[in-house]
C-alpha cells in the first residue's frame, strides 16, 4: 500500500462516521513514457517558463490567475484556496443510494480504493460495505479531490470499497450534437434476431486478465531491439483477403456458422423480436 493516501477523511451516513483513507486505483507505472530528445546531442529537451516581457522566471514566482478580461487576471494564492472551508474536503457524505446501472457509463471518471483508517472503525466499515453488497446499491455524495469538488459513488470492492468520481452534467458534451445526423432506421426483425444470437454466442463473464495491451508490448519489444542495436524493419502485413463482397445479412449468418444464403435452418431460425424498452437514463 502506498505510504501516503491520496485523501484522508471520513465517510458519513446519517450519524455513522467511518474514518477512511483513499488511494488511487490506477497504476501508471506500466505505461511506456517517452521524453523529447535533442537528436544531434541525445540530450533531453527541457522547457523553461517565461513571462512575456520578463524572460525566464522561477517557480516560486508563479501563482494561479483567473482571466477576467484580455490580459487581466485575478491572482489566487495557494493560501487563498486553503482558506475555503468545504465540508467535502474532509468528509464524504452519502446523500442517497442508487442502482449502479442507473448511472450512465459516460459519467464515471477515476477509481479510488477505500480502506478503514485505524482499527476502531473496521467493524462499522465492514457493516456498510456488506450492506451495500447485499442491497446491490452504491452510495452517492460529493468529495473534494484534485482541487475540485466531485460527485462520487461508493461501492463494495473485495474486502474494501471503491470510490469512483463522476463527471458533472456540465462537464459533458451533448450527445445530440453528435447523434442528431443519424437517420431513424427501424432494424429488420430477422436481422435483429441474428445479431442478438451472435451477441449471445460471444457472451461470457468479464475477465480483464484476458485482455493484453499489444501496442504496449510491441513498443517495449521495439525498445529492447533498439538497445541491442538491431535494425528496425517494418513487419510484413498479413495477406489481404480477397475482394469478396458480403452483404450484412450474409455476414451475420456466416458469423453464426449458418453459411449459404436464404433463411436460417429450423434449429437456428430467428424469431421476430422487438428491442426491450429500458428506463435507464441516457445522456443527451
Amino acid at each position: 500500500m502506498p505510504a501516503r493516501p491520496y485523501w484522508s477523511g471520513a465517510i458519513r451516513l446519517s450519524l455513522v462516521v467511518l474514518p477512511v483513507q483513499i488511494f488511487s486505483a490506477v497504476d501508471p507505472a506500466g505505461e511506456v513514457r517517452f521524453h523529447q530528445i535533442h537528436k544531434p546531442s541525445g540530450k533531453r529537451v527541457r522547457y523553461q517558463k517565461i513571462a512575456e516581457g520578463e524572460g525566464p522566471i522561477e517557480n516560486e514566482d508563479i501563482a494561479k490567475g483567473f482571466e477576467i478580461s484580455k490580459d487581466r487576471y485575478v491572482v489566487i494564492d495557494p493560501d487563498d484556496l486553503k482558506k475555503l472551508r468545504l465540508e467535502t474536503a474532509q468528509s464524504f457524505n452519502i446523500v442517497q443510494f442508487v442502482d449502479r446501472n442507473e448511472i450512465d457509463a459516460i459519467y464515471f471518471d477515476e477509481p479510488y480504493f477505500v480502506v478503514p483508517d485505524g482499527d476502531a472503525g473496521e467493524e462499522a466499515f465492514a457493516v456498510i460495505r456488506d450492506a451495500l453488497r447485499t442491497s446491490r446499491k452504491v452510495g452517492l455524495g460529493q468529495i473534494a479531490v484534485s482541487g475540485r469538488e466531485r460527485i462520487a459513488a461508493l461501492q463494495p470492492c473485495g474486502k474494501g470499497m471503491l470510490l469512483e468520481t463522476l463527471r458533472y452534467e456540465d462537464d459533458l458534451k451533448s450527445a445530440r450534437d453528435f447523434f442528431s445526423g443519424i437517420k431513424d432506421v427501424k432494424p429488420d426483425a430477422d436481422q435483429l434476431a441474428l445479431a442478438k444470437q451472435l451477441i449471445e454466442r460471444k457472451t461470457a463473464s468479464f475477465a480483464p486478465e484476458k485482455f493484453k495491451d499489444h501496442y504496449e508490448s510491441a513498443v517495449r519489444d521495439l525498445i529492447k531491439r533498439k538497445m541491442k542495436g538491431r535494425k528496425i524493419t517494418a513487419e510484413e502485413p498479413e495477406p489481404r483477403r480477397g475482394a469478396e463482397v458480403i452483404d450484412f445479412v450474409e455476414a451475420l449468418k456466416r458469423s453464426l456458422g449458418k453459411g449459404g444464403k436464404g433463411k436460417a435452418t429450423a434449429a437456428g431460425k430467428p424469431k421476430k423480436v422487438a428491442p426491450k424498452r429500458t428506463t435507464r437514463r441516457r445522456h443527451g
